[in-house]
């Protein structure tokens, strides 16, 4: 058993009922995500369900040419394997660890099977499924019409909520990635913040220096997503 009936620290497990969380966390592998690591790349077959506990993963759109965009972030408020519960088993995406933690992991096919028998949890996992579908759409109108700028402090505070920490490493280029624009815009743009005194940036450690004024320099998106998965995973 990875874990007790006692809270997990993912909160899609800990609004389950005691009985139903511990029904479906007793087959679950507690296992140890390392930064960086692949656990799924694009159009391969998912082999696992992770359930984030300290941990989070980013989801990565390749792009024809070698680049990419990251779309999504994954972490305890979540969880990795939506394709499973619509009945598809190839991811469209990458999932590539982009923070170092511990997750609760379990094989597709007793996944499956805790579908079929918890009526609890698909109906979370749908809920889920549609917050971050949302949050898809939020995201591409972002990156369309949002300056660069508060895009960056809208992700940095996605960051912070996922690693509970005003302190995390992110290279220079992931930011790149993660933003879908040149690296010199990353420079640029993570140099205003710190102007503001908002953050200090150096070698790929962020320090958030003033939660309140990052909080004002992003665009609205980031409130957005955050009142979306209240009022849907909290219903």
């Amino acid at each position: 058993m990875a874990t007790s009936q006692n809270q997990t620290k993912n909160h899609i497990l800990d609004a389950l009922s005691p009985e139903n969380r511990l029904e479906l966390v007793v087959d679950c592998k507690q296992v140890a995500l390392t930064f960086g690591t692949i656990i799924c790349e694009a159009n391969e077959r998912i082999q696992h369900v992770y359930f984030p506990l300290d941990s989070f993963i980013s989801l990565v759109m390749p792009i024809e040419g070698g680049t990419s965009l990251e779309v999504a972030l994954v972490g305890n408020e979540g969880f990795y394997g939506i394709p499973l519960v619509l009945g598809v088993d190839i991811s469209p995406l990458r999932a590539l660890v982009q923070g170092t933690g511990n997750a609760l992991q379990l094989d597709t096919e007793r996944f499956h099977s805790k579908l079929e028998n918890c009526v609890a949890l698909r109906s979370s996992l749908n809920r889920y499924i549609y917050v971050s579908m949302r949050q898809l759409a939020q995201t591409a109108a972002c990156n369309r019409f949002h300056v660069v700028e508060g895009r960056l402090a809208r992700w940095l505070l996605m960051t912070r909520d996922r690693v509970h920490s005003d302190a995390f490493h992110i290279t220079h280029e992931f930011l790149a990635q993660m933003l879908g624009v040149r690296r010199v815009g990353v420079t640029k743009a993570a140099g205003a913040l710190q102007r503001q005194n908002l953050i200090h940036y150096s070698r790929g450690e962020i320090q958030i220096l003033n939660l309140a004024g990052l909080k004002a320099a992003s665009c609205g998106c980031y409130q957005a997503d955050r009142d979306s998965y209240n009022l849907i995973m909290d219903s």
